[in-house]
């Protein structure tokens, strides 16, 4: 069975990308942090065969843009709020084992990606959970898109995880490993001390 992998990625621009850490740290250290981020994890990810890479880009207009690899393919998110754009990605391929991720999650590697499509031959749904309450990883068993998913999720919280679990009420959920994400200035600096950061800069 195929397996699709949907990055979620924003123009990297002022205003559009990372606005909460700009508030933080400055608009230029933000988005030369989510330039790097997602540079590197497409590295990590996006050329792996065991599924096919999508590039879900938000806006619409920047989807013929030059900020990412042209060799990956990419579509437009829909409108709305996050569990609208999610809901759409997933309808988009009913038929395969899904798996969403952010873009700007430092610790996203191929294996984890591998793990996550795995849970599904068992589960309908399987999340990334991440240390804010949030999560970086969604994926839908080939088949399963509930009408109620991630509907009634307060995002940006601490409760986004356990909101959209509740959304999926009756299913068989599994989680794979808790990572961080990067919102804040002690989120970025933790960033900064990672070894392969550090060699880079």
């Amino acid at each position: 069975m195929r397996q699709t992998l949907v990055i979620m990625v924003k123009a990297p621009v002022a205003g559009r990308a990372k606005t909460r850490l700009a508030r933080d740290i400055g608009t230029v250290e933000a988005l030369r942090f989510y330039r790097a981020a997602t540079a590197a994890l497409l590295r990590r990810v996006a050329r792996d065969r065991r599924w096919t890479t999508i590039l879900a880009v938000e806006p619409a207009r920047a989807v013929g843009a030059h900020f990412w690899p042209g060799t990956i393919p990419r579509r437009p998110q829909s409108r709305g709020d996050l569990g609208a754009r999610m809901r759409d990605q997933f309808a988009r391929t009913p038929r395969q084992r899904v798996v969403l991720v952010g873009s700007d999650i430092p610790g996203v590697s191929a294996p984890l990606v591998a793990k996550a499509f795995a849970a599904l031959h068992r589960h309908d749904a399987v999340f990334g959970p991440a240390e804010d309450g949030g999560y970086w990883l969604i994926g839908l068993r080939a088949g399963y898109r509930p009408a109620a998913a991630f509907r009634g999720v307060r995002w940006s919280g601490p409760c986004a995880l356990a909101d959209s679990r509740a959304s999926l009420v009756g299913s068989r959920i599994a989680e794979i490993d808790l990572l961080f994400d990067v919102d804040e200035a002690a989120d970025w600096r933790r960033w900064l001390s990672l070894p392969v950061v550090a060699e880079t800069r």
